[in-house]
């Protein structure tokens, strides 16, 4: 499968940070009612409305009680913004409101990524998420975008038929497993054409910040005020793109680069993914860790791990075997945030003494797997988004012949993200899109933030990003893990929050 491009560890952060869950929906708190304008802040949807969209731009919502000082409220918007009078679809979004009710700014917007994170999510730990100087000053906005969780979502698979899919062998090594992949990919697209056929040609990232639009012209705020993470920040660039003047601040944290085609971001990502390991081995052989004295030792016994499992998948929970595909999940998802290292280790030395539970653990935590089965559909929806895109792999034949480069840039990696694409080869609506730099020629400043050792997103896409925007401000965060902001570097969080908070943009890139 894809590896997503998110803040998977959203929900695990929160944990660290409190030692608790984030808040349910069925919790009620003070606050909770229907917010008044604050003073000086604008009311009714803020110009301009593009015609014929003005019913959805000028809907008024119904915000309700869903948790302390929190709203959720059903937005509606056009299926196809081509045809405004035709098919609509509904948004599900969750507002924090700003505690500082009589200086409020406005509102920022904020996404955690994917394609297929839910906003609402990330929006109910905003508190762990977010600076306390954001959640006084402005109202943050959270939602499903279109096609993910309760917002109208794309549908595909079963658990079942999800759970083999996301097994299977990722990287074949003959005829038959390669029949046995592609089987699977196919079973997927073709599930998501006969449950979401009507949705489909309509979950573009383009599509998604045209949503965007909807939801700032509903608050009444002029500009956009935004905080992206990962996919986010392509979500976030695309506004900017389609919406220049309506740019107000926006942070693209994590980024990706637009101008990329898929095999270069997989390639690329490939390659963050060995970058992180590294770290990783190298930390662990400092610390005289159980899986080696040097880096190079550290590594060999991950690879030792997954190579084997090839062959001979582990044992997991008594009803599922952990194939090679979830022990490169289980080795992938704690690379995303380095207080999850000492599970790595502990995983990978279970796993070369033959049990899996823990890789398994690892892996279903990162595919939202639960014992009851998948929490939400994150796992259909990068496809879904990503074919949609721009183009992919078109045929088992073209991944056979680029499998050697992926292979060169990546022995460990390379080939999973080769095969993790042959879905969009079955896939059943063509690509909308593709690769270009995203100029956003008219726009104000916008804050790019890259990580140097990010497994996900590759610190060269956050510096490509930055100098394709003309108005574009690198923030450099020299370090570990998944995203820059909130990450412990005050010097990052500081130039991030300035900038939200007053319209100050860094002058020239900074290094943190």
């Amino acid at each position: 499968m894809k590896f997503r491009m998110t803040t998977v560890l959203l929900a695990a952060v929160a944990v660290l940070a409190s030692g608790c869950g984030v808040a349910s929906r069925a919790q009620d708190g003070e606050n909770g009612g229907t917010a008044g304008s604050s003073p000086g802040q604008p009311k009714g949807p803020a110009g301009p409305i593009p015609a014929g969209l003005e019913k959805f731009y000028q809907q008024q919502p119904d915000w309700e009680r869903c948790g302390s000082n929190q709203q959720c409220a059903t937005i509606t918007v056009p299926l196809d913004y081509s045809k405004p009078t035709g098919q609509t679809i509904e948004l599900r979004a969750r507002k924090v409101l700003a505690r500082d009710r009589g200086g409020k700014i406005g509102t920022l917007f904020i996404n955690p990524g994917g394609p297929g994170g839910s906003g609402q999510e990330f929006a109910a730990s905003a508190g762990f998420v977010l600076g306390q100087p954001l959640l006084r000053k402005f109202d943050v906005i959270g939602w499903d975008p279109r096609g993910v969780g309760e917002s109208t979502p794309v549908k595909c698979l079963d658990t079942e038929q999800l759970d083999k899919f996301i097994a299977a062998d990722g990287s074949p090594d003959d005829e038959a497993e390669i029949n046995e992949l592609n089987s699977e990919a196919k079973i997927l697209a073709d599930g998501c054409e006969q449950r979401s056929g009507d949705l489909l040609p309509h979950v573009s990232t383009k599509d998604a910040a045209r949503d965007i639009d909807v939801l700032r012209g509903i608050v009444g705020d002029p500009q956009l005020y935004y905080l992206g993470m990962s996919y986010g920040t392509y979500l976030g660039a695309t506004y900017a793109e389609l919406f220049p003047k309506n740019v107000g601040r926006l942070v693209l944290d994590g980024a990706v680069d637009p101008s990329k085609t898929s095999e270069q971001n997989n390639i690329a990502q490939a390659k963050g993914f060995d970058t992180a390991l590294d770290a990783f081995a190298e930390d662990c052989a400092q610390r005289s860790c159980r899986l080696g004295s040097t880096k190079a030792e550290v590594l060999a016994k991950v690879d030792k791990l997954i190579n084997d499992s090839d062959a001979t998948p582990l044992p997991g929970d008594g009803k599922r075997q952990v194939t090679q595909a979830l022990v490169v999940l289980g080795v992938i998802y704690p690379l995303y945030l380095k207080d999850f290292w000492p599970r790595l280790e502990d995983a990978v030395l279970d796993g070369l003494d033959g049990k899996g539970a823990r890789l398994l653990a690892l892996a279903d935590e990162y595919t939202g797997r639960k014992p009851s089965g998948y929490e939400n559909n994150q796992n259909e929806v990068i496809y879904a988004v990503n074919c949609l895109d721009r183009p992919d792999i078109t045929s088992v034949a073209q991944a056979k012949a680029e499998e050697p480069e992926y292979k060169a840039a990546s022995p460990r990696f390379g080939s999973f993200l080769l095969w993790g694409s042959v879905a969009c080869a079955n896939w059943p609506v063509k690509p909308e899109d593709k690769p270009h730099p995203i100029k956003a020629p008219g726009a104000k400043p916008i804050v790019v933030v890259g990580t140097t050792r990010d497994p996900a997103t590759p610190y060269a896409w956050a510096v490509g990003l930055a100098h394709q925007l003309e108005s574009g401000v690198l923030v450099t965060r020299d370090g570990d893990g998944h995203t820059g902001y909130k990450a412990g570097n005050e010097c990052v969080d500081n130039a991030v929050e300035t900038y939200l908070l007053q319209g100050t943009a860094p002058t020239a890139d900074i290094k943190c």
